[in-house]
């Protein structure tokens, strides 16, 4: 058995006999099935709000009709059905809905009824979160309409993110806008206890997205407006303070959604006190070309926001290799100001830029003498640890050897335990090469 009732079955058989294959496939996609909408009817709905020949109007009185009916199972699926069309289908759908001012008039729905496949599925309960779900589809229409853009589909980051490089008046209209649609999805508040059936799952990860690409809004539009805020008039800074506050508010409750860090609130004093000092209250002070403690970190811990879960002991492992990077760096760097710690006495083999100590050793004539600290440049070819330097030095001693037989005075073979001279052509020419 598919689950479909009997009204499904006759409401779809009057459909075909009429020709209303749109009407049909809107009836399929919200049958009495305790199940979200099937893939095969979205993908249909979906690829008509694309034809030329489909009535968007048509479509969505069909499905806001839908709306209309007595069963929560059909009503429910009716919104996450149209919920789809708004982010996945045309932008023509979205814009039909927000410039007609079509609102889902659900505010006092109630279905008492409820066994379903055997499993005792409250209604009433369901009813609430039909309730809710529709006041936030409501919002997102609304917020279409003002923005005149959808701010699920917008660009995100800090290179071309639409709210990232948007203008202080416009960011300060936009923020509020993105806030209440913010609002009315996190007003579903739903708990893992109560997503029970396969239609209020379809329906918490489609509102699961949509947060996820809200909250990188908010971050974008957050971050500019701190970055804004110390160049911005008074009426301006007012209304920022009190976007920042309700940012503060909100990141407890977008946690609970998404386990997200809490946005810092230390910068929240300081944005305050500049604000007092524009408006010439006794007392506040602002830093003069310079922006308050706290300002950059606030604003890389917003920008590091995730919703990427690590474990302790995964936090404990990546910080204990951190401190033994640190540990390295520090050792190099003491290394190359010409202070070795007490447990390397020599320099690190693998910096070419490490200043070799004094050591004893034989010049080109044979007699030994006191060689000077080896300089930078004396091993930019980085033959230490290079796995071809044995060639390349009996290459080069063959060379000297046939230079002692054809020069006199005769000299002696130059000594091979410091890095080799580079002011031999020969040995140039073969380092290069290999």
């Amino acid at each position: 058995m598919s689950g479909q009732s009997i009204m499904d079955r006759v409401v779809a058989a009057k459909h075909s006999i009429a020709g209303q294959g749109l009407a049909k496939s809107v009836c399929k996609a919200t049958t009495e099935e305790v199940m979200g909408p099937k893939k095969k009817h979205l993908d249909y709905l979906l690829q008509c709000t694309n034809e030329p020949n489909v009535s968007i109007p048509q479509l969505a009185d069909l499905l806001i009709e839908r709306t209309q009916h007595q069963s929560w199972v059909v009503v429910f699926k009716s919104l996450i059905t149209i919920h789809n069309l708004m982010n996945y289908g045309n932008e023509r759908f979205t814009q039909y809905l927000a410039s007609n001012n079509c609102t889902f008039n659900l505010g006092n729905f109630i279905d008492k009824g409820g066994v379903q496949e055997g499993k005792t599925i409250s209604g009433y309960d369901m009813s609430t979160f039909i309730r809710r779900y529709s006041k936030y589809l409501n919002e997102k229409a609304t917020s279409y309409r003002n923005m005149a853009f959808d701010f699920c589909k917008v660009k995100r980051g800090k290179d071309d993110g639409l709210l990232r490089t948007m203008n202080a008046d416009k960011l300060l209209k936009s923020l509020p806008a993105l806030q209440r649609q913010i609002d009315a999805l996190i007003e579903f508040d739903c708990t893992p206890n109560e997503l029970t059936n396969g239609v209020i799952n379809a329906c918490f990860l489609l509102m699961f997205k949509d947060l996820i690409r809200l909250f990188a809004c908010y971050n974008d539009g957050i971050i500019n407006l701190l970055e804004k805020y110390f160049d911005m008039n008074k009426k301006q800074c007012k209304d920022a303070l009190e976007i920042y506050k309700r940012f503060l508010v909100r990141m407890d409750k977008v946690s609970e959604f998404l386990k997200v860090a809490e946005a810092p609130s230390s910068l929240l004093d300081a944005l305050e006190q500049h604000l007092q000092a524009l408006e010439g209250k006794k007392g506040a002070v602002t830093p003069t070309n310079s922006k308050p403690a706290g300002y950059t970190s606030a604003i890389n811990s917003i920008s590091s926001n995730s919703t990427i879960q690590i474990s302790d002991e995964e936090k404990k492992r990546i910080l204990d290799e951190e401190n033994n990077r640190l540990q390295m760096l520090k050792e190099q760097r003491l290394k190359e100001v010409g202070s070795p710690p007490q447990s390397a006495q020599q320099p690190s083999s693998t910096n070419p830029f490490a200043t070799s100590p004094v050591s004893t050793s034989s010049n080109l004539l044979g007699s030994p003498t006191t060689a000077e600290p080896t300089k930078a440049s004396d091993d930019l070819l980085s033959l230490t640890g290079n796995p071809f330097v044995e060639n390349v030095q009996h290459v080069m001693a063959m060379n000297a050897a046939v230079s002692t037989m054809n020069t006199q005075p005769q000299f002696a073979t130059p000594a091979w335990n410091n890095a080799p001279s580079t002011n031999n052509v020969t040995g140039l020419y073969v380092i290069y090469h290999t």
